[in-house]
């Protein structure tokens, strides 16, 4: 853990480590709806009580072997950010834009709780509800999923590049019309440098003519020099049906749009105390029903940067991150209905996608200019005799869904495969290439 000179608030002495996977399927998916992307089933099981001192913080998942979470030093010293910080890279200058649903009435104690308690700096977040903000109803399952999902993606995009700017655009519902309305002022006002989606559904179940329009506004996204992410999704191969009935072989809108950079899931062997990378293999956890979302589409033809890869449509996903549910993250949420100031594992893509968004920040940071759209650059450096230095290419494991049915998914394989796609990041060299290569 990082050192921590702030004692905390006498309020905030005892935090109760809620180690959960906390999930989307709290907000099932309907037909014309996107489903936020954090993990199997929703379980907020409470194992253990810890004192926290600011000096030291050490949760119990952290000292298992292998480790059962970790926290934000150590997923930067597993793929390589902190030897940026060294170098002075943190974000600052940079906006990061997230986009979710509903709102989480605590995240901005909660991300001042999460810094203070990972020994991280103030936060810089502003809130938008361009539509309007809906009231935090806490009975509505639906609301407490995406107060979770918020609630991930705002701690891990800040863990990454914590001197960049964040913010928070909240549409009214999860409705496919009122999330196309938040992306739409995102691109329309040029919010920020980079966009983080955190949410998806089988592409089947949009409104095509909604489909139709957001591949447009990320259209108008890659003019901006926007850099656009998307989470893959956490029922390996499957989606929800669009009844909601069962699940089918079915790749996630928007990380399927060929404009964005869809990021899958792997699990991590790092060490829970020092973060030191051990080995990744494709996220699977039948126990919970989850794995790594990823597949072909049946919407978008093979784009040019995945020619050559024998694809009848484009690929998902493109890169990929720690998404396991045993092995998740730990942050910090007051709004799940358990109890204010308490730390919970997470699990889920959801993980990926604003945490690959602070790197792009980095990226940001470090070349002085939007590094843009990243998918030509990225399959480039995937091919380039440097890949190795560049990535973790993920050889091991499949997304295959075990749910109440099974739908086989696809193996991971050396180099792009639909399950990890090109793999996770070595950050310390990635991102220079990055802000070499893209944006240009």
């Amino acid at each position: 853990m990082r050192a921590q000179s702030r004692r905390l608030p006498a309020a905030l002495s005892v935090l109760t480590l809620a180690a959960a996977a906390v999930t989307g399927s709290a907000a099932s998916a309907v037909a014309g709806s996107m489903t936020p992307a954090l993990g199997a089933h929703p379980q907020y099981d409470r194992v253990a009580q810890v004192a926290v001192r600011p000096a030291a913080t050490t949760f119990s998942c952290q000292t298992t072997t292998p480790a059962g979470c970790y926290g934000p030093a150590q997923v930067r010293a597993a793929y390589g950010v902190d030897k940026l910080a060294k170098f002075g890279l943190d974000g600052t200058g940079r906006t990061i834009v997230i986009v979710d649903a509903f709102q989480s009435p605590t995240i901005q104690g909660d991300l001042a709780t999460f810094d203070t308690l990972f020994g991280l700096p103030a936060p810089q977040l502003d809130i938008v509800a361009p539509d309007g903000l809906t009231p935090f109803d806490q009975a509505d399952p639906i609301q407490t999923g995406w107060a979770g999902e918020i609630t991930l993606d705002v701690e891990y995009a800040h863990a990454i590049a914590p001197g960049a700017k964040i913010k928070l655009v909240l549409a009214k519902s999860s409705n496919d019309p009122d999330i196309y309305s938040a992306q739409r002022y995102v691109v329309d006002h040029n919010l920020g440098d980079v966009l983080s989606q955190s949410f998806g559904e089988a592409e089947q179940c949009m409104d095509p003519a909604i489909l139709k329009n957001t591949h447009k506004l990320f259209q108008k996204a890659q003019a901006k020099g926007m850099t656009v992410f998307a989470s893959s999704g956490d029922q390996g191969a499957a989606q929800p049906t669009c009844d909601n009935t069962s699940f089918f072989k079915a790749a996630s809108t928007p990380a399927s749009d060929p404009l964005v950079t869809g990021v899958g899931g792997t699990i991590l062997d790092a060490d829970g105390i020092t973060g030191a990378y051990h080995s990744e293999t494709t996220w699977n956890e039948p126990a919970f029903a989850a794995a790594g979302g990823g597949g072909i589409s049946t919407v978008f033809p093979t784009p040019a940067f995945q020619h050559g890869l024998g694809l009848s449509g484009r690929g998902v996903p493109d890169i990929a991150y720690n998404a396991a549910i045993i092995g998740g993250v730990l942050a910090v949420w007051s709004s799940s209905g358990q109890g204010t100031n308490l730390v919970f594992r997470f699990g889920g893509t959801s993980a990926g996608s604003p945490q690959w968004a602070g790197l792009t920040a980095l990226a940001d940071q470090l070349g002085h200019h939007r590094v843009g759209y990243l998918n030509n650059a990225l399959y480039a450096l995937g091919r380039s005799p440097l890949s190795g230095l560049l990535l973790h290419d993920v050889t091991t494991g499949d997304n295959t869904y075990h749910g109440d049915v099974t739908v086989t998914g696809f193996p991971a394989a050396k180099g792009w495969d639909p399950a990890s796609g090109l793999g996770s990041p070595k950050a310390d060299t990635l991102v220079p290439a990055l802000a070499l290569a893209a944006g240009h």
